[in-house]
């Protein structure tokens, strides 16, 4: 045990926590990885669980158990769910402190750099963690402080940025579901996008009757942070008949990543484009919502909706 946790020395203080965790299963409930696929190891319960066989020696250091430990959006609502109090991604990022150390890197969720980088450093500046970093060569990702948030992917001329695991919440999977959605429902109007920290839906949202969604008049999609907002995203859905879009993102202050400050610089942009073009700009809305505030998010939904009722379809 002693040459194990030696191997595990930033994962070794979590031994008294991990043990702590009863298991109950309420942080998978809001992870948007297994929301996605479905399976309970990319849950963050099998996290803890692989963390705890790492540093006990029941679980190999191997890339299996590297990249499920990688792929994390630090969005943290399984550490608000926690029942024990369990600092969850502090616990994913020692371990992947250690992992890194050996050798194992994931991918998981961390970003990388394609081949067309320019070295511009535009990402390096632009990144909340301080994870991205000349190496002499070329802009590599520190793995164990990369969090995910994808605000580098945005802001990266060349596109060179990029997340392979994006678990649905890449632009191309956001911008084919936001166009299946207004395709195929005639009462479609509008296009929610919502970080998964101000809002996620429940379990039960991705399991309903089709005869409860089929008249449904807005789609809520999931980009997990308001900075992986972008102008291609965002008007996407007026290319499919949508009347409006709106974004929630973090107050002010809450974000961790700091994108709520950058989704609002792209929906001024956005609105002073449609106005450019005769659309008018209040069919674009951007409200700050609290941490899990479902009944302010509705209502501001509710509201939106009335408000695009008012203006009818762009014509």
């Amino acid at each position: 045990m002693e040459n194990i946790t030696k191997k595990f020395k930033h994962l070794e203080k979590w031994q008294g926590t991990l043990a702590s965790c009863i298991r109950c299963g309420y942080c998978y409930e809001h992870c948007p990885m297994f929301k996605h696929t479905g399976w309970e190891s990319d849950a963050p319960r099998a996290k803890i669980i692989t963390a705890f066989g790492l540093l006990s020696g029941q679980v190999e250091a191997s890339e299996s158990a590297a990249d499920k430990l990688f792929s994390c959006f630090y969005c943290k609502r399984c550490e608000a769910a926690c029942s024990s109090g369990v600092p969850l991604t502090q616990i994913f990022t020692d371990a992947k402190k250690d992992l890194v150390e050996m050798g194992l890197k994931g991918p998981g969720t961390t970003s990388i750099t394609t081949l067309n980088c320019a070295r511009c450093l535009i990402c390096v500046g632009a990144c909340p963690h301080e994870a991205r970093f000349y190496d002499g060569n070329a802009i590599a990702t520190d793995p164990a402080k990369c969090q995910a948030c994808g605000i580098c992917l945005e802001v990266c001329p060349a596109r060179a940025a990029k997340i392979e695991n994006n678990f649905g919440t890449g632009r191309d999977e956001l911008i084919e579901k936001a166009s299946a959605f207004l395709n195929t429902h005639k009462a479609s109007k509008a296009i929610i996008f919502a970080c998964n920290w101000s809002y996620y839906p429940g379990l039960m949202a991705s399991v309903l009757p089709e005869s409860e969604t089929k008249e449904k008049n807005y789609e809520i999609l999931v980009n997990m942070c308001g900075g992986r907002l972008d102008p291609q995203l965002l008007m996407a859905p007026f290319l499919h008949n949508a009347w409006g879009i709106m974004a929630a993102v973090c107050p002010d202050g809450e974000c961790q990543h700091e994108g709520n400050l950058k989704a609002k610089k792209i929906i001024k942009t956005l609105c002073n484009t449609l106005k450019s073009i005769d659309i008018n700009p209040e069919r674009v809305r951007l409200v700050q919502i609290p941490a899990g505030d479902k009944t302010l998010f509705q209502a501001e939904i509710d509201t939106f909706v009335d408000r695009l009722n008012k203006l009818g379809p762009i014509r």
